[in-house]
């Protein structure tokens, strides 16, 4: 499954919307996707599954890439 991971490259910092920044993960589940994560410091907002159309959608995206975690 693909995960989109909405974050922050600062957990120490107060989050503001025009700095979340986003990236894509393959996992089997949400928690696996944190696990895979928790060692870069973000500060996680929202995580995402996406699949079907919505998937095709973020494919055709020039700058698509599953983050190699």
């Amino acid at each position: 499954m693909i995960y989109k991971i909405y974050y922050q490259e600062n957990m120490h910092q107060i989050p503001v919307r025009e700095n979340t920044k986003s990236m894509y993960v393959e996992a089997d589940s949400e928690r696996a996707v944190r696990k895979k994560l928790k060692s870069r410091g973000y500060n996680i907002e929202f995580i995402q599954l996406i699949e079907g159309e919505h998937l095709e959608y973020e494919q055709a995206d020039p700058h698509f890439e599953i983050e190699k975690v």
